[in-house]
């Protein structure tokens, strides 16, 4: 328990958190707590960046309870930006030779708490 409060404190301290391809694998109660406790002690203090392919409408349903999934997203939410891309991942563009095949044809989208 001393661990992983001393963890908490220094991610709490980081002044940015990345969150990296955020939903891909289910999550149990206990970890959608401690993401909450996270969120929470970061909130207006400092920057938490998600990377996600889940869309934002399909976060109440992975994270379960949905006092907890408010919780989390009202945190995540207010004085965001969202960023959202569109098209092919650049992945599929790659050669044979392992070469990109050149520049994405996807269409960036910014937008303001857009949620």
């Amino acid at each position: 328990m001393q661990r992983r409060s001393a963890l908490f404190r220094q991610l709490a301290k980081a002044d940015l958190l990345v969150l990296d391809d955020f939903g891909l694998a289910p999550l149990s109660d206990e970890t959608v707590r401690d993401l909450l406790e996270i969120l929470d002690d970061r909130y207006d203090r400092r920057s938490t960046l998600i990377t996600s392919q889940l869309p934002i409408d399909q976060w109440h349903a992975y994270l379960g309870d949905r006092t907890v999934a408010d919780a989390i997203l009202d945190r995540v939410v207010h004085n965001s930006y969202r960023l959202v891309l569109k098209g092919e991942s650049m992945r599929r563009h790659k050669t044979v030779g392992n070469k990109s095949a050149g520049p994405s044809k996807a269409k960036n989208h910014l937008t303001r708490n857009d949620f």
